[in-house]
């Protein structure tokens, strides 16, 4: 039984804990974001980070400082940031594309990461393994299922044999998946002419260099790339020459189809591991994840234009149809 003083000190007890749960709840954390360059599906990743965190309490000015930097496609520029945010040692750094998180992993051995729209993770020396990364870095791969997308332009455009990509060879992400193009090509009655756009004012001439040449374009998830669509789009429907791409985002300013992630649920799903981390999460502990949705967007009006028609079927498929 309670005497009132073992009562007292018991209330007391309870009071500084109580005090103590508020104040932790209260504290603010610092997140510092970075993304190699600004384009829609890398914006769209870390709106649906800020999103999560919003959803589980962490509001900008409240209990969150949610700091953002762009590299402007600059990978000097990238390790700057890097550099930056590491000395002021946020809770958590969240790179987004395979070449700012190159740069943080780089420039930190302490400050936990938590990488997203990396393609290869391990190939861009970021992990040791998915499942088992090690030290304090884990995150997101945006891998992009090849082979659907090589089945996918087959399905629109049939007469396709000679299929050109453009890609950016300074982007480790891009080698990936152009290996991976090449390694499913064959099996799909394609060759792959290959067009190479080092930075993106290459992008035009090398979009300009497969006409003739090529019966369709993809473009791949290659930031370098994805910043210049429309002079890829622009190409296409001046040269009756299909484009397709490998992110959804890119289906409305002017690519045919895309059987990608929405970049947004990539952003909420790196969200979920970024709260694990701030809970008290070892990042090494935590597998890398890969998207778990995959949509088809289409757009007729690009199609139309580019000189093929979009088969029934696959506009009843679709999760979004550019009106």
């Amino acid at each position: 039984m309670l005497t009132r003083r073992t009562l007292a000190a018991a209330l007391a007890v309870a009071g500084a804990t109580a005090l103590g749960w508020s104040a932790t709840a209260q504290e603010t954390k610092t997140v510092a974001v970075t993304a190699i360059v600004e384009h829609p599906a890398l914006d769209a990743a870390r709106n649906g980070i800020r999103d999560e965190l919003a959803a589980a309490g962490y509001e900008q000015g409240d209990n969150l400082d949610f700091l953002f930097e762009s590299a402007q496609g600059n990978p000097a520029t990238a390790a700057q940031i890097a550099r930056k945010f590491v000395g002021e040692a946020p809770d958590v750094i969240v790179p987004i594309s395979t070449p700012s998180a190159q740069a943080v992993v780089g420039a930190t051995k302490e400050i936990p990461v938590v990488f997203t729209a990396v393609t290869d993770p391990v190939g861009a020396k970021l992990v040791g393994s998915l499942e088992r990364p090690g030290g304090n870095v884990t995150g997101m791969s945006d891998l992009s299922p090849i082979g659907l997308h090589l089945d996918l332009i087959r399905e629109i455009a049939p007469e396709t044999a000679r299929l050109g990509v453009i890609y950016n060879p300074g982007e480790a992400n891009s080698v990936t998946l152009l290996e991976l193009i090449r390694k499913e090509a064959p099996a799909r009655g394609l060759e792959i002419v290959e067009a190479a756009a080092p930075r993106s004012a290459d992008v035009l001439p090398a979009a300009q260099s497969l006409v003739g040449n090529v019966d369709a374009i993809y473009v791949p998830t290659d930031n370098t790339v994805v910043t210049a669509l429309e002079a890829v789009v622009k190409v296409g429907t001046d040269n009756q020459v299909p484009v397709f791409a490998g992110d959804t985002d890119s289906v409305p300013r002017g690519a045919i189809a895309a059987l990608g992630f929405n970049y947004y649920d990539l952003g909420r799903q790196t969200g979920k591991i970024v709260l694990r981390v701030l809970e008290g999460a070892d990042p090494g502990d935590i597998p890398v994840e890969g998207v778990q949705i995959t949509e088809l967007y289409v757009n007729p009006g690009a199609a139309e234009a580019m000189g093929v028609t979009i088969p029934p079927a696959l506009l009843e498929r679709a999760k979004f149809v550019v009106d």
